[in-house]
């Protein structure tokens, strides 16, 4: 059996982007996937679906027949990618969420609900005006530049119901963040409090060499360790960059209760706070390629 500490590391981290590159599958066969993964041994892992609001209309057509259908079913949790914020298609875009909502509601019509909007946010003035118009039924997570100091565009979001969205990867070398910036964008979430997730790039447990682009990745342990641990220890920069620099699980100790790595350790329930409240989750367009990569190191049995 995994590890209870391993398992509250890992739990309900990959929303499921099968749409998006380099799988960019169409939409039929994302939704599929996501119902049989639904039904998996693995579907602890499994998190949200990633859907574009521009791809409602599809997605209704293609899911109907999979979607629960009985009262007292769970829906689909949806994550929908909305206009940037600042765009005038934001409005337009929140208006077919909450219809989107309406109608699946109910079973008849497949049940399934959109409870967090993902958007990106460049400025400050524009978070705040998006703010204002996202209904409290959303969970916004904006997408934030990390070549700049992200300190003031966290500031717009801190204490309040929304999140930072970190681009880990892409399909350019430039579209992948330096691992100093990684580790401030990090350090500035946990020092503001704001929840983030990732998205692009993470289909490693560690960091490695990509072969398609030449240089290196980081892998989805390097990110959700750093900031697990980084959040619970204080862990300046320096330490921070060390972690999403680690190529493999050397110094990675796993426990029934316990993760450590090198000199730091945290229980399971301590884990547990820090993914609930800080570190959500990572897009994918892959679900069995980072299962595949955790089974390989022995760190998955399932």
């Amino acid at each position: 059996m995994t590890a209870s500490s391993l398992q509250a590391l890992l739990g309900h981290i990959v929303d499921y982007a099968g749409l998006f590159p380099p799988a960019r599958l169409d939409m039929a066969p994302t939704v599929r996937n996501y119902a049989e993964y639904l039904d998996s041994p693995g579907a602890w892992m499994l998190g949200r679906l990633i859907l574009p609001v521009a791809r409602f209309e599809e997605f209704e057509r293609e899911a109907q027949a999979l979607l629960p259908a009985k009262l007292g079913e769970a829906p689909w949790l949806i994550s929908a990618l909305a206009s940037p914020a600042g765009d005038a298609e934001l409005a337009v875009d929140l208006d077919a969420i909450s219809a989107f909502n309406e109608r699946h509601a109910d079973p008849a019509c497949g049940l399934a609900v959109v409870d967090v909007v993902e958007l990106r946010g460049e400025s400050a003035e524009a978070i705040d005006e998006a703010l204002d118009m996202i209904p409290g039924e959303l969970f916004p997570f904006f997408e934030m530049p990390v070549a700049s100091d992200p300190r003031g565009l966290l500031a717009a979001v801190a204490g309040l119901d929304a999140g930072a969205k970190v681009r880990t990867g892409g399909m350019q070398a430039e579209a992948i963040p330096s691992p100093a910036h990684l580790a401030r964008f990090i350090a500035a979430s946990a020092g503001a409090a704001v929840p983030f997730k990732a998205t692009a790039g993470l289909h490693h447990p560690f960091r490695h060499a990509s072969p398609a682009l030449g240089v290196p990745e980081f892998g989805f342990l390097n990110v959700f360790l750093a900031a697990c641990l980084g959040q619970l220890h204080d862990l300046n920069e320096r330490d921070l960059q060390t972690i999403l620099e680690a190529e493999s699980p050397s110094k990675l100790r796993i426990e029934d209760g316990v993760l450590v790595w090198g000199d730091h350790s945290m229980t399971t329930e301590q884990v547990e706070e820090a993914r609930d409240f800080f570190a959500v989750s990572f897009g994918s367009c892959s679900f069995e390629e980072p299962r595949e990569h955790l089974r390989a190191l022995g760190l998955l049995d399932t």
